[in-house]
């Protein structure tokens, strides 16, 4: 429907001079017409130094008038009423955010007290809200888990295997190309430094610790929550913008059990794959870079390995990498869950997921090597 065009009709009566305003005042309209309703209004308005100011202004024969209009009017009238004015009941509230304003009024300025208080508040309730929903997360985790054990034929095999291969399998160059990088760049800032003590020697303890016990475990994380945990997270995003969530719920399936156990148990288990051959990678491109630095031969790289690094220490990369796997899904299905239907909160959860996973995942490693310290070095 093609919107009224919006004029101002003067009229001299014997009350003075009348302004009707006619035809549809919203943005719509008023934006082809703009400069020439400025113009026009600003010749109208209730101002002492205006030669042709109206008495009355009368906004009882407007067709529409949203808060573009009602600004453009408020603006002309010197940012008050005028002194008579007739308005229908339903277009008084589009002029009353403005009505506090006068000349040279700023809001008060809060003090830094109470801006404080104020983000403690905001802060406080959004953590307390993000810990609500992930403890509703692994309470239903648990539950499923309990529940599946007593009915292992009820286990989602088919969708475990589906996370194992696209987390797991399709991930294997991306974490192959950084386990060598890593291994290349750890032996030859560590080969400059052993140099200038003649320990060349030790270039496999700190290859063999470093990448075991922390970078391959930490490095696999990290990838798969970018990679796989964003998936997920905008995977269970997609779903609520479709529907599909309200769908299963109606056809009596559990979307815990169908959705996120696979997905949790999936990368459970395929980190600890990942991380083993991140590392294999890895010292395989620290003892080329070894060779080419050092010169140590391959062989000698190889007998070393065994006696400098004990096997303790591969069991707790991998245990730890079983527990990245585990905080990454819960992670992702939390903020995969907490998707609104609107492609803004789409984006904006994927984005937290990521970031939420691998802060974690940065944290618990950090408590992992302050209570495993004395553990492996011996």
């Amino acid at each position: 429907m093609k919107e009224a065009i919006p004029a101002i009709v003067c009229r001299n009566t014997t009350e003075g001079r009348t302004c009707v305003i006619e035809g549809s005042w919203i943005l719509r309209a008023i934006d082809p017409v703009l400069d020439d309703l400025g113009e026009e209004l600003e010749a109208l308005a209730t101002r002492p130094d205006a030669t042709e100011a109206a008495d009355r202004w009368d906004l009882c024969s407007v067709d529409a008038l949203d808060s573009a209009g009602a600004l453009l009017l408020w603006r002309a009238w010197g940012r008050r009423f005028p002194s008579c004015l007739d308005m229908r009941d339903e277009h008084r509230p589009l002029f009353e955010k403005w009505t506090h304003e006068r000349e040279g009024y700023s809001p008060p300025r809060r003090s830094w007290a109470t801006a404080t208080l104020a983000w403690l508040a905001r802060f406080s309730r959004a953590s307390l809200d993000h810990l609500h929903g992930n403890l509703l997360v692994i309470g239903q985790f648990a539950l499923d888990v309990g529940m599946l054990a007593r009915r292992p034929g009820n286990i989602p095999w088919r969708e475990i295997s589906a996370t194992i291969f696209h987390a797991g399998a399709k991930a294997l160059g991306i974490t192959a190309l950084v386990g060598v990088l890593i291994g290349v760049v750890m032996a030859y800032q560590s080969a400059m430094q052993l140099k200038l003590y003649g320990g060349e020697i030790f270039i496999v303890n700190i290859l063999s610790f470093s990448i075991t016990r922390e970078l391959g475990p930490i490095l696999a994380a990290i990838l798969v929550a970018g990679r796989s945990g964003s998936s997920m997270t905008a995977q269970l995003g997609v779903m609520r913008l479709n529907q599909e969530l309200d769908a299963m719920t109606v056809l009596g399936m559990s979307v815990s059990q169908r959705l996120v156990f696979p997905k949790v148990i999936g990368l459970t288990i395929v980190l600890p794959l990942l991380t083993m051959w991140t590392i294999i990678l890895a010292m395989l491109g620290g003892m080329v870079a070894a060779n080419m630095a050092l010169g140590m031969p391959y062989q000698q790289f190889i007998r070393a390995l065994p006696d400098t690094m004990p096997l303790v220490n591969l069991w707790i990369g991998l245990g730890k990498a079983a527990v990245f796997g585990t905080l990454i899904g819960l992670t992702a299905a939390h903020f995969g869950l907490r998707v609104q239907p609107n492609t803004q909160s789409l984006a904006v959860e994927t984005t937290r997921s990521v970031v939420t996973a691998i802060t974690l995942v940065i944290v618990l490693d950090a408590v992992f090597s302050v209570l495993l310290r004395g553990v492996g070095w011996s």
